[in-house]
């Protein structure tokens, strides 16, 4: 079923009743502000920031939970970018205050996925997930997520 707005309409405008409202199991949030630079001639943002917002969350997430990006980075590991993946609901428009709710939904190994909802004053309007991988900064060869990492996501995921 397609989500929709809360005319209960999707981009087609064909008419649902499903109307997304609730977040849940998300445990951390970071907010963004549209930028008007971030939107076309009609002031809607640009697919693409979709993308660069579930970054802003992704290391807002390992500053609060993982002593940030840099001091994974320090310990002598990179996290590549593996997949994106993005469902747009409603469009963000210019000056439209965000709220991305971020999540790690998967360890496995060297590979882990983050997880994102987007909300506009509670209302859904875009959802997706990015894969990593962490491989060693040297020989960029695939390695284990660092176990300090893998125990601060533990954490931040059964904190309430």
């Amino acid at each position: 079923m397609a989500l929709a707005d809360k005319r209960g309409q999707v981009g087609n405008g064909v008419c649902h009743s499903l109307r997304v409202t609730r977040v849940e199991g998300f445990r951390f949030s970071t907010d963004v502000t549209v930028r008007f630079a971030e939107t076309d001639a009609q002031g809607v943002a640009h697919n693409a920031n979709y993308l660069v917002w579930f970054e802003v969350a992704r290391v807002a997430y390992l500053a609060e939970y993982a002593g940030g990006y840099s001091a994974i980075r320090e310990q002598g590991f990179e996290s590549f970018v593996l997949e994106s993946h993005v469902r747009y609901v409603q469009p963000a428009r210019f000056d439209d205050r965000l709220r991305i709710h971020t999540r790690v939904g998967e360890v496995r190994g060297a590979r882990f996925r983050f997880d994102y909802e987007i909300t506009r004053d509670g209302e859904v309007i875009a959802s997706g997930s990015t894969s990593h991988a962490c491989v060693d900064a040297k020989t960029l060869r695939p390695t284990r997520i660092p176990q300090n990492l893998a125990d601060a996501i533990a954490r931040a995921e059964a904190s309430s």
